[in-house]
């Protein structure tokens, strides 16, 4: 009788790397809005995508993480996405990901290693019920 190997071989993990393109499967535009005037004086208003990104994006639930995150915060969302060169993302910022909007209500270097991301956001939600 022939002795056979399983053709699957154990993968070395990588210690503290928690995200992986396969998890990065929201596409979002980090955006900034700008108030300008018009030669008449009339206020308008545009905004600039800062940078488009893949990003993991986690709705609140009865996690518990969310479960401490909901004694301080008015979150609904959570992203995660690669620390982009030369972008300082801030609360000034918006999110677009999947026709809605969020707006920032933090922002966090996962571990602090400048690898990583961790933005907390709230949806906006128009008066008459739709985003």
């Amino acid at each position: 009788m022939e002795h056979r190997q399983s053709p699957v071989t154990a993968r070395p993990r990588m210690e503290g790397v928690s995200m992986s393109f396969g998890k990065m499967n929201s596409f979002i535009d980090i955006v900034i809005m700008r108030k300008t005037k018009d030669p008449e004086g009339f206020a308008t208003t545009a905004y600039d995508v800062v940078a488009s990104v893949r990003a993991y994006r986690e709705g609140r639930h009865g996690s518990q993480r969310w479960a401490n995150l909901a004694a301080f915060s008015e979150a609904t969302d959570l992203f995660r996405f690669r620390c982009i060169p030369d972008v300082t993302v801030t609360t000034d910022h918006i999110i677009y990901s999947g026709g809605e909007k969020f707006d920032i209500t933090s922002v966090e270097d996962v571990k602090g290693r400048g690898m990583y991301t961790e933005v907390l956001a709230k949806k906006v939600v128009a008066t008459n019920g739709k985003s």
